[in-house]
């Protein structure tokens, strides 16, 4: 047996094995959890208590995107959402941006959504104007930007929210009619993208599925695999960003970006893009930045920018599509969060 044979045995042996059984992802997150115990003891009961409680805040959006993904499967009534976004590709795109700039979800709870959406057959242009507009604004974090740094300031971030979305979505539609995004989920996710199986081989509708054995089985199965899924690549998420805001702390991160011109603004969006604030805990860490000088366009950049793509909706974002989507994906963001910063530095001094 030559050298490369027995390589190649010894490795179909180990894939295997027990390890070749376990998912990498939980291989990953249990070696980090074992580095902390080793490395920085007390750090471990931290971060698996904000593991914890980050999972249970974000399960009601998570559980309900994935029921109800797993019910349309289930019911084919898949195949009726994906061709109500069938139409007029410019108006979808600017009804995403829309309903993006108002809706309720968090830049994670969006995530078990755009997966449906897209395994349904949904064009990227509109999922990608709603997936950039929808973690930057919604009703409550409205009401409490305009209690902490005012109205305009949260009436301007509304406005750039839809702009995000409208950048994105007419970007994505442009690379795609130039041949771009051929497919758009990593394998095994979904079915395809824009070629899903909800268009390709429509079923009949059945509201009330569950007393058909083999769309209950399509119901479990569907919903069970998005959740491991998305659990894992959410967990893994949540033990980094526990790590990050403990040795990395959010005002040192801010500081970053303090005073005024375009380069603070600069500076803001791409440290905003890997950085993950919480929307609601970085306004009052921001506007005590702004009263020791932090610009209200760096502020600005800033805020979209760690609210549209955070550590954990990045990761989430990696393992959900292919990678010419995903670097586009960042690309939006950070174009995006930097224009939106320079206006509203000029929006701004206009006041001042």
């Amino acid at each position: 047996m030559s050298v490369s044979e027995l390589t190649q045995e010894l490795r179909g042996r180990f894939a295997g094995g027990v390890f070749g059984r376990i998912d990498r992802v939980w291989l990953t997150i249990a070696a980090v959890m074992a580095l902390i115990a080793i490395l920085a003891p007390e750090q471990f009961m931290p971060s698996l208590g904000f593991t914890v409680d980050a999972l249970v805040q974000t399960a009601p959006f998570l559980l309900l995107a994935i029921a109800l993904a797993a019910y349309a499967k289930a019911s084919g009534s898949d195949n009726i959402i994906a061709t109500a976004f069938q139409g007029s590709m410019g108006r979808m795109i600017v009804l995403a941006a829309l309903i993006g700039g108002l809706s309720p979800f968090c830049s994670c709870g969006v995530i078990p959504l755009i997966a449906a959406l897209l395994s349904m057959g949904v064009p990227l242009a509109p999922v990608m104007a709603f997936w950039l507009a929808s973690p930057v604004m919604d009703p409550s974090m409205f009401m409490l930007t305009t209690a902490t740094l005012g109205l305009p300031f949260a009436i301007g971030k509304t406005v750039a929210a839809v702009g995000l979305g409208l950048l994105g979505g007419f970007g994505t539609l442009a690379i795609t009619r130039m041949g771009g995004f051929a497919d758009v989920l990593r394998p095994g996710i979904g079915d395809g993208g824009c070629g899903a199986r909800a268009v390709r081989e429509p079923k009949p509708v059945r509201w009330a599925f569950w007393d058909e054995g083999e769309r209950r089985r399509a119901f479990r199965d569907d919903a069970g695999k998005n959740l491991l899924f998305l659990g894992k690549w959410l967990t893994l998420a949540f033990v980094l960003e526990s790590l990050m805001l403990t040795y990395v702390p959010a005002e040192a991160i801010a500081g970053l970006v303090g005073g005024n011109g375009i380069v603070p603004v600069a500076i803001a969006t791409v440290v905003g893009v890997p950085a993950y604030l919480n929307g609601y805990a970085a306004l009052p860490v921001v506007a005590g930045l702004m009263q020791q000088g932090m610009s209200a366009g760096a502020a600005m950049a800033f805020l979209i920018a760690g609210g549209v793509s955070s550590l954990p909706a990045a990761i989430a974002v990696f393992a959900l599509v292919r990678q010419q989507v995903f670097v586009t994906y960042l690309g939006f963001a950070l174009a995006g969060s930097m224009i939106a910063g320079l206006l509203w530095m000029a929006v701004a001094g206009s006041f001042g």
